[in-house]
This record gives C-alpha cells, structure tokens and sequence, in this order.
C-alpha cells in the first residue's frame, strides 16, 4: 500500500459519538485527487488499518475530510483514533480508492443510514452541481445521531431526515417505490443495506451499495480446500479451509497488496483467468460477480478444484 504522511489540523464533534478530522499533506504540499465515493485506509495503531470515507470537497487538494464513528466497544480502530488523533498529530493513510464510483445520471436517490451518509455527501454535491435531480433519505438513532444534519437541513429541501426514535426506520418500500429511473446510491448498517437490498431485489431495481464491514457469511457457507496458481510462474498452491488466498500467497512470497482483510476496500481485487469464484466480499456488484473476472483474494474463495491468478 502507497503511503501517504498526513497531519490533523482540525477536529471537531459532529453528533454523538461521531467527530471529524480535517487533514492536510505533512509536507504541505496538494494532495491526490479523488472523486465523491472515493475512502483512504487509516493506520490506527495496533488495531491495524481502517477504512474511511472521504466527505469533503473533492475539489480542495490542500484538506481532505473524514469523519469517524466513535465505537468503544468495536474492534479497537475508531477508539485509537478517539484518543490520538488530536489536532497536530500525523497519520499514515493510502492514496484515495474508490468502489463507489458516482456514475452520471439526469437523477438520483441516496439513502444513508448513520455513518453513512459520508461517501453520499460529496456525491449530493456533485449531483447538484451537475444540474441533476436527487433526493436524499437520512435515517438514524435520533436527530443527535445524525452527523452533518443540521447543515444538510438548512441547504437542501430535497433531504429528508429520518430520526428512527421519532419517526421509525426509513420507509424502504415507499423509497424505492418512488425512486423510478433515479439511480440509487446507499451506504449504512448492515440490517438496513439488508433489507433495501431485499426490497430492490423484490422489484427487481438497480441499486448501488457500500458496506463498512464485510457482509456477514452465509449461514451454509463452508470452506473447502482447493488450489490456485499463479499463471506468470505456473506455481501451485494448495488453500487449506482455515487459510486465505492472500495468507497463503503472502507466506509463499508472491507478491500481492492488501490492506482491509476483510473484502471491503478493494486493494487485493485480482484478474482470474480460469476457475469458479465463491464470491465473499462487499464490494463487486451481482453483475460484477457473474462475470467472474476478478475475486477479493483476502475473503473469496472458489467452488472449482482450481482457480487461475492473473499473478
């Protein structure tokens, strides 16, 4: 993974249990371009690399803008960064990826749920400059969950919040029902991706999603062993049930990249040229998947005796 020395400049509450943190290049130099829907991984001590999405604006290259989830009970990553990354401090980050690409549309509809309304806040921004139509649907635990509302709010008549406390969860079915030809973008919990996933499928829409996590395995999913092989080189290498592809490749010295481990940020995506993908991660599409032309080597498995690596 490329590196990039960023410094915090600014921190700053943006509801309960969410803060922000504005970067800028340790050297003070521009930094890289990306485009609405695009994260950077975050070094966060010992808890290893997280992912975040990039909120700000994608035509600033001297400040980028994340916002974190504080979670005190979570894996560790979010609570390293609640207690280190104050204003002053240097992280360590990767060059912007993104899985979320905001394709252009004459409309859209985007459906946040909590945190995830950070990938969706640059893409309602370029929508809107774009002259497109869109509407934003905005739910969470309540008001004071909601980061950025108050802003979203008072700019936007098109966003509708949606305070489950107060008026329950995000009407699903009507959104979708409403939606048309609109292109529809979502990002949030794993229930609500869930069901709106369920929902489209039932009315057979196109929905685009991202996932902070990785989707949870299939309650029949099982890990059979099986043999991939590298085509550069024709070495063969055996993928015992409790191993991965990319454990396996990395201890046998091929070259790869990964960061999340968990089929979330994209940066082990590799070619196959031949074999049956057991798709596990969370980021291709269902079209993406039946193509069979690329797998997540850190969670993907395959249900052919043998899988070739364009490697």
């Amino acid at each position: 993974m490329t590196e990039l020395p960023v410094r915090v400049v600014r921190r700053r509450d943006e509801a309960e249990g969410v803060f922000s943190l504005e970067l800028t290049a340790a050297d003070g130099g521009p930094l890289p371009a990306w485009s609405p829907g695009a994260h950077i991984d975050v070094h966060a001590g010992s808890a290893g690399v997280r992912q975040y999405s990039l909120c700000g604006d994608p035509g600033d290259d001297r400040t980028w803008r994340i916002a974190v989830l504080h979670e005190p009970g979570g894996r560790g990553g979010s609570d390293y960064l609640h207690r280190t990354a104050l204003p002053g401090t240097e992280l360590r980050v990767s060059l912007p990826r993104n899985n979320f690409e905001l394709t252009p549309r004459s409309s859209y509809v985007f459906v946040a749920g909590g945190i995830g309304i950070t990938p969706i806040l640059p893409m309602i921004a370029a929508a809107a400059a774009a002259g497109a139509r869109w509407r934003l649907f905005y739910g969470a635990r309540s008001r004071a969950h909601m980061a950025f509302a108050d802003d979203l709010a008072a700019r936007h008549p098109e966003v509708t919040l949606v305070p489950q406390d107060v008026d329950g969860l995000l009407p699903l079915p009507r959104i979708l029902g409403e939606a048309a030809q609109a292109e529809i973008y979502c990002c949030g919990p794993e229930p609500m991706l869930a069901a709106i996933e369920a929902e489209a499928a039932a009315r057979g829409s196109a929905i685009r999603t991202e996932r902070f996590a990785a989707r949870p395995a299939a309650a029949d999913a099982v890990n059979l062993p099986f043999d991939v092989r590298v085509d550069s080189t024709g070495a063969t290498y055996r993928v015992e049930g409790h191993r991965s592809i990319a454990d396996v490749l990395e201890a046998a010295g091929v070259d790869i990249i990964t960061s999340c481990r968990e089929g979330t940020c994209g940066s082990c995506e590799t070619t196959v040229l031949s074999g049956d993908i057991d798709h596990r991660d969370a980021i291709l599409t269902d079209e993406e998947r039946a193509c069979g032309n690329t797998m997540m080597l850190c969670v993907s498995r395959a249900r052919s005796e043998v899988l070739v690596l364009d490697l």
